[in-house]
């Protein structure tokens, strides 16, 4: 490089650095008042309010009669959805029962059918649905014994 491109690209950057600033590239701060430009996060214990969503959806699930079954859903949502079960488009009464899940006790032919959870907040709306079979499991030969509900 010669002695005056040297002379040109100095002067060059000079001009540069009087040059007005764009509008469209912020100027340069100092880190403290880039930190209080930037908004504050509501940090990890506190998402931003969102709808419902299932993370885990009820599953359909097989069961033998005097058997209990547990149905489990997980769903996320701020603020925290209510949830809603139906059993054939009939709500239940969710007295006794943990969020999440649906616990059905000594299951009984009249248990079958189409189950669903409602999910909703403010924000919106989410369901998921099984169908539960109950199985006679042979109870009727008397030899009761032998029937075993899964653990």
């Amino acid at each position: 490089m010669r002695k005056a491109d040297v002379a040109m690209t100095l002067k060059k950057g000079a001009d540069e650095a009087a040059a007005p600033q764009s509008p469209i590239i912020p100027p340069k701060r100092s880190k403290t008042a880039l930190e209080q430009v930037v908004p504050e996060s509501r940090g990890p214990g506190h998402p931003d309010p969102s709808p419902p969503v299932f993370i885990r959806k009820m599953r359909n699930a097989a069961v033998g009669t005097g058997c209990d079954i547990r149905l489990k859903v997980t769903v996320v949502g701020d603020p925290q959805p209510s949830l809603y079960w139906y059993h054939n488009d009939e709500l239940l009464n969710m007295e006794n029962q943990e969020y999440g899940g649906l616990w059905i006790r000594d299951c009984k032919p009249s248990d079958a059918g189409l189950y669903t959870c409602i999910a909703n907040n403010h924000l919106g709306e989410a369901r998921t649905s099984a169908v539960l079979a109950v199985l006679d499991l042979g109870e009727g030969n008397g030899s009761a014994s032998s029937h075993r509900c899964p653990d």
